[in-house]
């Protein structure tokens, strides 16, 4: 009786080894396998085309106040977890480009135009490694759940007003300092 028992353990075991990983408490996606790491650093040319948007945006939102910061200054994306940053940044590149967006038709001229064709660029390849995260991955909890409620109830709650001040005046940091975060992985400062 006792072989038998040692058999049905065995084979149950082997069964379960066939059928598998298991999953873990963190996405098993190597960040490596996204291509986002060639966004360290933007060309010249879409600096300047974004140095140029900001500038030309930037005049006609100082009459702005807003009592809330969107994007506040001690928020940084090596706070967070490798697997959870680009999280964060694709939730805060989507806010970003639905902005910018109601701000190009409002404008004349096509002065968001490259920019705009940047960061949907971005945004798609960034969007690929995040849905490449096993979907049975965790739920965003602590500090990424905190910043993805931010997010999620400013574009709810702020005035669109505050809304582009908030997002020109964070453009640059998202391109530099938070883009190069995700595009470093684990290297990121």
């Amino acid at each position: 009786m006792a072989t038998v028992w040692v058999l049905v353990l065995v084979t149950a075991g082997l069964s379960l080894a066939r059928a598998g990983p298991v999953p873990t408490s963190k996405p098993t996606t190597t960040w490596k396998r996204c291509d986002i790491g060639r966004f360290k650093s933007l060309s010249p040319r879409e600096r300047e085309a974004f140095k140029k948007a900001k500038d030309a945006l930037e005049n006609s939102l100082k009459n702005w106040s807003c009592s809330s910061r969107l994007f506040p200054k001690n928020r940084d994306l090596n706070q967070l977890q490798v697997w959870e940053r680009p999280v964060a940044l694709e939730a805060e590149l989507a806010l970003t480009l639905k902005v910018l967006e109601t701000m190009a038709d409002r404008s004349q001229g096509g002065i968001l135009d490259q920019p705009l064709h940047t960061l949907r660029h971005i945004h798609s390849e960034l969007q690929a490694c995040v849905s490449a995260q096993p979907t049975a991955g965790p739920q965003p909890r602590g500090r990424l759940h905190h910043w993805l409620h931010q997010l999620h109830k400013a574009s709810k709650k702020e005035s669109q007003g505050c809304l582009e001040a908030s997002v020109l005046f964070n453009l640059f940091r998202l391109l530099k300092k938070d883009l190069e975060c995700v595009a470093s992985g684990d290297l990121c400062v």
